[in-house]
């Protein structure tokens, strides 16, 4: 049987690429989760934003919310140095969201 607590023969040491392998399993597990909980908030958030879309279509509004949307990406900035994360991949990373929601969002206005 292997796993991380496997023995070198004639010692009690456990083997490095045994452990290695386990500690990779479960770094690797973690990330399947992780992407797992980014998928459905993702989809949480679309839904949302979804309903925006209706709401400004509805009342005529413009699809799209520059100072809205310039406060969200420097709320993330913050939240992404508090977390220990690069800014500029957080902000990035929401400027790609925002686009998907304009462009739903002129999806309804059609």
């Amino acid at each position: 049987m292997t796993d991380a607590h496997t023995t070198r023969p004639g010692g009690d040491t456990p083997d490095p690429v045994t452990r290695a392998a386990a500690l990779l399993r479960g770094h690797r597990e973690s990330i399947d989760r992780l992407d797992a909980i980014l998928v459905f908030t993702l989809a949480e958030r679309f839904k949302h934003t979804q309903a925006v879309g209706v709401l400004k279509a509805e009342h005529a509004l413009p699809p799209s919310d520059p100072a809205r949307e310039a406060d969200q990406i420097a709320r993330l900035e913050d939240l992404a140095v508090q977390a220990d994360l690069d800014p500029e991949f957080a902000k990035k990373f929401l400027n790609f969201i925002i686009q998907e929601v304009i462009k739903h969002h002129e999806q309804h206005q059609s």
